[in-house]
C-alpha cells in the first residue's frame, strides 16, 4: 500500500468511527482545497453518500467564484448544504470591511459566533474540520476527537491521549466535538491526492495571467494571492517542493497580533 492509500484509510478510519459513535453529525466545509479532499473522503467512507450535512459559514465577503463553485459541487454531488450567517453583526456593519472592526475581531463574530448559532439552531453536537497539524502551530496541539466545552471553547492543556490508534470518544454531556480526519495529512499530501483522484478544486488555486495563485482561501478583503506560475496540479506540487514560504502567507488576519489565531481557536474557531 502506498503512503496516500495509507493516510486514505487512516482518514475513513476516524470518518466512520465519528459516525458510529456521535448523533447529530455535521462537516464544516470551507470551500478550499482541504474541506474538498475530506469531502471526498466522506464521500467514499460512505459508499458515495455523505450521511451527515455540510455546514458552510458565509461571512458574505467570500469571493464570489466560491459560491459558485459550493452551489455547483451541491447540485452534482447531491449534498445536504446549511449555510449560517452573523446576520445580526452583519446588518450592524461592525465588520472589518466597513472600517468598525479589526480583522480578528471580524473573524470572530462573522466566523466563530456564525458558527455556534448554526451549532445551537441546528443542534449539532459534533463537527468534522478538515485542518491539518503542519498548516499552522496552534492546530498542531489538536486531537482527532478533541472536546469542547458548551460555548465552544478548547482547553488545550486537557486533551485526552491518543496512542496506537486508540481514541476517547465517550465524553461527559454536553460536550462539543472536533472531529479532525485531516490532522495527519500535509500541504503536500493533499495535493498529491488531489492529483491522484483527480478532485476538482477551484481555479483560484491556480496561476493567473498575472503570474499570481491563492494558496489558502478565506474572505476577500483579508486573503491574498502569492506569486506564482503554478497553474497545474502538478505544478504546484513541484512548487510546495522547493517552496520556503508558508501555507498561510497570504492570511492578513494573522499577523494582527502573535497569539491572535490561537486565541481565536481556543474561543471556538475552526
Amino acid at each position: 500500500m502506498d503512503y496516500l492509500s495509507k493516510l486514505e484509510n487512516q482518514s475513513i478510519y476516524i470518518l466512520r468511527e465519528a459516525y458510529h459513535k456521535f448523533d447529530h453529525l455535521a462537516m464544516l466545509w470551507s470551500i478550499g482545497k482541504d474541506s474538498t479532499v475530506l469531502l471526498w473522503l466522506a464521500r467514499k467512507a460512505f459508499f458515495g453518500h455523505v450521511p451527515f450535512p455540510l455546514v458552510h459559514v458565509d461571512t458574505s465577503y467570500k469571493i464570489p467564484s466560491m459560491i459558485e463553485y459550493r452551489d455547483r459541487l451541491v447540485r452534482e454531488w447531491k449534498l445536504e448544504l446549511v449555510v449560517g450567517k452573523n446576520q445580526a453583526v452583519l446588518q450592524s456593519g461592525v465588520t472589518y470591511p466597513n472600517g468598525k472592526a479589526t480583522r480578528v475581531e471580524c473573524c470572530g463574530t462573522l466566523k466563530k459566533d456564525g458558527l455556534k448559532q448554526v451549532l445551537d439552531k441546528h443542534h449539532f453536537t459534533g463537527v468534522i474540520v478538515g485542518v491539518r497539524r503542519d498548516e499552522e502551530p496552534t492546530r498542531a496541539k489538536e486531537r482527532y476527537f478533541s472536546p469542547r466545552d458548551k460555548n465552544m471553547e478548547w482547553n488545550v492543556t486537557d486533551q485526552p491521549p491518543e496512542l496506537w490508534d486508540q481514541f476517547k470518544t465517550d465524553f461527559e454531556p454536553g460536550t462539543h466535538i472536533r472531529i479532525h480526519p485531516l490532522l495527519h495529512w500535509t500541504e503536500l499530501n493533499i495535493w498529491e491526492y488531489i492529483e491522484r483522484e483527480s478532485i476538482p478544486v477551484i481555479p483560484l488555486y491556480f496561476a493567473n495571467g498575472e503570474g499570481k495563485r491563492y494558496r489558502s482561501l478565506g474572505c476577500a478583503p483579508c486573503t491574498f494571492p502569492i506569486p506564482s506560475q503554478a497553474r497545474t496540479v502538478r505544478e504546484i506540487i513541484e512548487e510546495l517542493r522547493q517552496t520556503k514560504t508558508s501555507e498561510r502567507s497570504g492570511r492578513a488576519q494573522d499577523k494582527e497580533s502573535e497569539d491572535a489565531f490561537e486565541k481565536l481557536r481556543r474561543d471556538g474557531y475552526m
